[in-house]
This record gives C-alpha cells, sequence and structure tokens, in this order.
C-alpha cells in the first residue's frame, strides 16, 4: 500500500490538481494506493469514477492540516503502508511515522529567504525525508540554494495524459468565433503577476502594425484580470484582444488546437516562480510551439529554438522580437510540428518509470 497526501486534487482545476491526479492514476496501474485529500464540492461523482480510495478531509485551513495529519497518523499506525508521498512539504508537516517519505516539490512553497521561518520549516521536513522530488533542474538548484541537501534530490517532470479527442462541434465553434484571425495567440493560465499577461498585451500593440489581423485568446480568471482589461482598454486593443472564463473543456481545448503560439513569458514575482509550466506540455500535445520566460523551469518544458522559444519575460523588446520571430515565415509550424514529437518524453507512463527507479 502506498499512500498519497495532497492538498491540491481534481475536481479543482489547475496543474498541481493534475500532476497529483496524473501520479494517482499511474501508481494505482501498478500499486495499490490510498489518497487523502482535501475536501472540494462534488466531489463525489468524480471520486467514484476512480478506481483507488480517496479519503477527502474538509474544515477551515488550518484544522484541517491537524485533522488530517491526526487521520494519517492513525492510518499508518493501523494498515501495512510502504510509503508516503507528499505534494507539499506542509503535508508532511505533521505526519509522524518511520515509513519512507517523498516529497514533491514545485518552486514558489520553497521559494522563500534563506534562514526565515519557512524556509527553516520547509528544509526540516525536506532533509529527513527519502527523497525530494524537483518538477525541473531550475526547482532543483533553488532548493539546494535554500538549504536543502542536494543528495537527496531528484529531478522528475511532471507528466501528461493524451489530451483528449477534440469535438467537431467546438472547433467549428472557434473557427466561427476567430474566423480571419492570424496569428493566434493564446495563454491558458490565472491572471496574476508572474504568469505576465502584461508583456505580451504591450508586445501586441507593436506586432499588431505588423499583422493587423493577429489575434490574442486568454483564458482563465484571477487577481490581475481587471488591471489587464483595463491594459487591453488603453492600448486600444480590444479587437485583438479576447477573454474566455468559465468554459467547457471542450471549448478551451479547441481553443488551444486552433491556435498558433502558446505565450507564457513568466517572471518571477515576489517569492512567486514557475517552477516547471505543465501548460506547455499541454499546448505541445496538439501541435502548439510555446514562448516562455527564463526565470523559471520553462527550459524544461521548453527546447529552446527547437519548440518553442525562451525569452526574457522582463524585457518587453526581447518578448516582442521572440513572437515576432515565431511568427515570420510561419516558423511556428516548424516549431509545432517539433514539439508534438518531442511531448512524447512527458507521458505519464514513461515519466512513472522514474518514480519506480526511487520508490523501488
Amino acid at each position: 500500500m502506498y499512500l498519497i497526501v495532497t492538498r491540491a486534487f481534481p475536481p479543482e482545476l489547475g496543474g498541481m490538481q493534475s500532476l497529483m491526479w496524473g501520479l494517482s492514476k499511474e501508481m494505482s496501474k501498478n500499486f495499490m494506493i490510498k489518497v487523502f485529500a482535501d475536501y472540494q464540492e462534488n466531489h463525489k461523482e468524480f471520486d467514484n469514477k476512480e478506481n483507488f480510495s480517496i479519503e477527502r478531509v474538509g474544515g477551515i485551513k488550518f484544522l484541517r492540516k491537524i485533522r488530517k495529519a491526526q487521520l494519517i497518523n492513525e492510518y499508518l499506525k493501523e494498515n501495512k503502508v510502504q510509503c508516503v508521498i507528499a505534494d507539499h512539504w506542509k503535508s508532511l508537516e505533521l505526519i509522524n511515522t518511520n515509513k519512507k517519505k517523498y516529497c514533491l516539490i514545485h518552486g514558489k512553497e520553497i521559494n522563500h529567504t534563506k534562514g526565515s521561518s519557512l524556509n527553516k520549516r520547509a528544509n526540516k521536513v525536506l532533509n529527513n525525508v527519502e527523497k525530494v522530488i524537483a518538477n525541473s533542474e531550475y526547482t532543483k538548484n533553488l532548493a539546494m540554494n535554500n538549504g536543502v541537501e542536494a543528495n537527496r534530490i531528484v529531478v522528475i517532470n511532471p507528466g501528461v495524459n493524451p489530451g483528449p479527442e477534440l469535438n467537431k462541434k467546438s472547433l467549428d465553434k472557434v473557427e466561427s468565433l476567430l474566423k480571419v484571425k492570424t496569428p493566434r495567440l493564446i495563454t491558458i493560465s490565472r491572471f496574476d503577476k508572474r504568469k505576465n499577461h502584461e508583456k505580451v498585451i504591450m508586445a501586441l500593440r507593436n506586432l499588431k502594425q505588423k499583422y493587423p489581423d493577429i489575434v490574442y485568446v486568454c483564458i482563465g480568471d484571477g487577481d490581475e484580470l481587471d488591471n489587464i482589461k483595463e491594459l487591453v482598454k488603453e492600448l486600444d486593443l480590444s479587437t485583438q484582444v479576447m477573454f474566455f472564463n468559465d468554459i467547457s473543456d471542450d471549448l478551451k481545448h479547441s481553443l488551444l488546437a486552433k491556435s498558433n503560439i502558446f505565450v507564457m513569458p513568466s517572471i518571477i514575482h515576489k517569492t512567486s516562480v514557475e517552477g516547471f509550466g505543465i501548460a506547455y506540455v499541454e499546448a505541445a500535445q496538439y501541435g502548439i510551439p510555446s514562448l516562455g520566460g527564463k526565470d523559471g523551469g520553462a527550459a524544461d518544458a521548453i527546447d529552446h529554438d527547437k519548440t518553442g522559444l525562451i525569452c526574457d519575460g522582463s524585457n518587453l523588446e526581447d518578448v516582442y522580437s521572440s513572437l515576432d520571430s515565431m511568427i515570420e515565415n510561419k516558423k511556428y509550424l516548424e516549431l509545432g510540428k517539433n514539439a508534438k514529437e518531442y511531448v512524447a518524453k512527458f507521458e505519464w507512463n514513461k515519466i512513472f518509470n522514474e518514480y519506480k527507479k526511487i520508490l523501488n
């Protein structure tokens, strides 16, 4: 029996949620597993479809953490468990067991000032597990710089499941929406400073002079959405930028598949950093190349100048010139073809082989 402890799990949406679900799903094909996850509304319908046990724990955040740890500690005493795999160092902080423990790290949750209270707490947990599983080389180096012992860290990129079969009705709807718009840029993410929608919008002001039919599709919600909408209005880009939120998965995947370039030139904002960027890999499944930022783990997901480009997201000229070079002579077609071939290495059945090496 393998125990998976996670704060992020479907039906809640997000990269972390997809990662922990994908790992659980793949593990269940090889081992008996049990998942302890946080309560989500409408979780029963989701949970009933899975072939492994999922126990949900609710309540306010602080009390939930304590109650969840108590339930897990009791379960470990009463059942034969081989090891515990956690999504976050905080998920292990109150777990008392001599069983082997593994902890995934992603970037921003370990990016605290060295010597600070959070840094000390994180290192106390991470330096007492069997292995720390970093999602990228960038995250591994960040962890080492912040005090995690190098010999404990192994890099295993997040896996992806095959993209869903595209719905013809949704594909037709996208063509109807976008019509003659080309080239087509897209970002699917939360609106926060780290994702850097702002620089893309500013670059778009200049790109539209050269490519008057250009369109930028933004899918998501978040704290920065109103600010980005205001910037679009100020720069007179309302006909070039389309916002979507709370849409069906069919429509989201169809919008992605009908795009030319996935754009997310991430930056570091305070302690927030893009540790990997599963969205780049998901775009590549549809043959869509990406523009990523140099600050973070995008280089693990994008093979620079082969499956997309890595730029300095804080430099407007670099964002603009990178996009221009991908659009000019439709270079994105060649990059997209390479991306679709490259993405095979991230399929869960291949990624899980790396987990087997350390779990066995």
